[in-house]
């Protein structure tokens, strides 16, 4: 057995075990389909009597009692049936609850890398079309389908054409059923593929809209819109044709089925082998024997879709829920990266090489190479949002990995190249949500990093609604409330990504003292940047280029050698092919 089979298993049983969980609305309505299906003999036993007692005797009273037993047991079926579709809607709701926290959990972990961020949206779309399945009637067919064999069983005592009539038709249906499964599903996968590129595409504009209409993009990505969409309506049109037709095929032999066993039992009165209750009684029960199988086939599009969905939510949630580690202390003491080699996401090719620093309490180290060298690749990996290749990462010795997830977060302040504020108010931004937050933390943190007196002077001060990304704050304002959410609870390591991108003179001041207040208290913080203004606090420098670190130590000393090295090349002459190049540019 293949290791993917292995863990495809194990990920299944762990799924089915959450989702199965709730054993008990399972179990009653395994009980309570035992009695509604047996109630369903009623009606034709009912119509039997009718025929074949009430009418030759003439019998009001027996009538009436007949008439009056049968109704009770309708009205006790009636309940029976609204008590089982609840039981089903709690079940499908029980069901999404014990899954939606691990898939709400795996949909953050998935999210760390971009290309993994639209598999959790459709994982969580996944979620809410297996519950709708499991509270809605196609689900509720397959608790009647073991019942098929009774009500066959019954039209074989009543005669034995007749049951064999119906045998034959719920195994056509059946057939039908299978046919149904195997034809449609290849279309139905397609369509699934189809709109989810066509929702990937739409989220895509709608995040980056101000800058597709700035740069004219907007006919071209529509027609790229419509291309897609036109491919998703063409197989999901195939999909919906097919269920058509199986749908009326399924109704149509339904039909001459019940017609079929109608005529038989007159054959059989007329032969004087059956009564007319039996004829009629016969009709009644042979469509309740195939109503399920009828049901399944006319919902058969919303049995593939939740299959799918469940298909894809077993591959996406993990084998097991991962133990949570052994709490440790919050880190006071040091960082230290040994041999760090990062790869870029998706692949094997290494962004960063053999990295190594060792930082104490109290220090600050500025992080300073070209575009592309590796900077914001190790800010990530220092926060744990990048998984080393080789090498580890250490906070008071203990690997990242060590500490639990949210643990971990507490205790380090990170401010990204995209500020990444969410929908709500700037002091949840600040507080990181938190529901019982510190008003002397949120101001300390705010004061930091030099965003107080901005804030206050905004309508609703630190209760102001920003949208998603900081929406309704400039972009020195958003970075500020973002500084102030890393610096927010005294965290021992800050990471901070280009964090005067966006900053005029007096936010670079602010941003100085936040990192000389962070080396103050005895935290960590490692600064990237390319412009000089942002390394004034700190004590250290990193030099990164092409992914490997070509200086590092303390500050003055590697500013000195760097501008040597500036004077050396400006002074030293350029190559011939280099000058003839030069001067055929400028020819040029």
């Amino acid at each position: 057995m293949s290791d993917d089979s292995v863990i495809h298993r194990a990920r299944s049983r762990e799924t089915w075990a959450a989702a199965g969980a709730a054993k008990a609305p399972l179990a009653a309505t395994v009980a309570i389909s035992s009695a509604v299906n047996l109630l369903m003999l009623t009606a034709p036993l009912f119509m039997l009597q009718v025929y074949d007692r009430v009418l030759p005797s003439r019998s009001v009273a027996t009538l009436v009692g007949l008439a009056g037993v049968a109704l009770i047991l309708f009205l006790i079926q009636a309940v029976l049936e609204v008590f089982r579709a609840r039981i089903l809607s709690r079940f499908a709701r029980l069901t999404a609850e014990r899954l939606g926290e691990r898939l709400f959990r795996q949909t953050l972990h998935r999210g760390i890398d971009s290309a993994g961020a639209e598999d959790g949206q459709q994982a969580l779309r996944d979620l809410d079309t297996v519950r709708g399945f499991l509270g809605s009637p196609a689900f509720t067919a397959f608790f009647d389908l073991p019942w098929v064999p009774l009500y066959v069983a019954v039209c074989v005592l009543f005669h034995p054409w007749i049951g064999a009539a119906v045998a034959v038709g719920a195994v056509g249906l059946g057939l039908l059923t299978l046919l149904t499964d195997w034809a449609s599903a290849g279309p139905a996968r397609a369509a699934a593929e189809a709109a989810a590129e066509r929702r990937s595409l739409a989220g895509m504009v709608q995040r980056t809209a101000p800058l597709v209409t700035a740069l004219g993009m907007r006919a071209r990505l529509a027609a790229a819109w419509a291309e897609r969409d036109r491919r998703h309506l063409d197989v999901a049109e195939t999909a919906t044709d097919r269920a058509i037709g199986f749908g009326s095929t399924s109704r149509l032999l339904r039909t001459v089925l019940q017609s079929g066993i109608l005529a038989l039992g007159a054959l059989l009165v007329v032969r004087d082998e059956a009564t007319a209750g039996v004829m009629l009684a016969a009709t009644i029960l042979s469509a309740r024997a195939l109503a399920p199988v009828d049901t399944a086939i006319a919902n058969w599009k919303s049995v593939a879709a939740a299959r799918q969905a469940w298909t894809r939510l077993v591959a996406f949630l993990p084998a097991r829920e991962p133990a949570l580690p052994t709490p440790l202390p919050a880190p006071r003491e040091s960082l230290r990266v040994t041999a760090l080699s990062v790869a870029a996401p998706g692949t094997h090719t290494l962004v960063l090489h053999d990295v190594n620093v060792a930082l104490k309490a109290g220090s600050a180290l500025g992080v300073i190479g070209p575009s592309g060298s590796g900077k914001s690749t190790l800010a990530r990996a220092l926060v744990g949002l990048a998984a080393p290749s080789r090498g580890v990462i250490r906070l008071d010795g203990a690997a990242l990995d060590q500490w639990e997830p949210d643990a971990l977060g507490q205790a380090l302040g990170y401010l990204p190249q995209d500020a990444g504020l969410f929908e709500g108010t700037i002091a949840q931004n600040i507080t990181r949500f938190d529901p019982d937050p510190d008003p002397e933390a949120l101001l300390r943190a705010a004061r930091s990093a030099g965003v107080h007196e901005i804030v206050l002077r905004l309508p609703c001060g630190y209760d102001t609604r920003i949208g998603s990304g900081g929406t309704g704050l400039s972009g020195g304002q958003t970075q500020r409330v973002a500084l102030a959410r890393a610096l927010y609870g005294d965290p021992f390591l800050v990471v901070l990504d280009e964090p005067n991108a966006n900053l005029d003179t007096e936010g670079e001041r602010a941003l100085t003292a936040a990192i000389q207040a962070v080396r103050a208290r005895g935290g960590i913080a490692v600064v990237i940047a390319h412009r000089p203004s942002a390394l004034t606090a700190v004590d250290r420098i990193l030099v990164l280029n092409e992914g490997r670190v070509q200086m590092h130590g303390p500050r003055d000393e590697v500013l000195a050698e760097l501008g040597q090295v500036a004077r050396t090349a400006a002074a030293r002459p350029p190559d011939p092919p280099a000058a003839a190049a030069q001067a055929g540019t400028r020819a040029a």
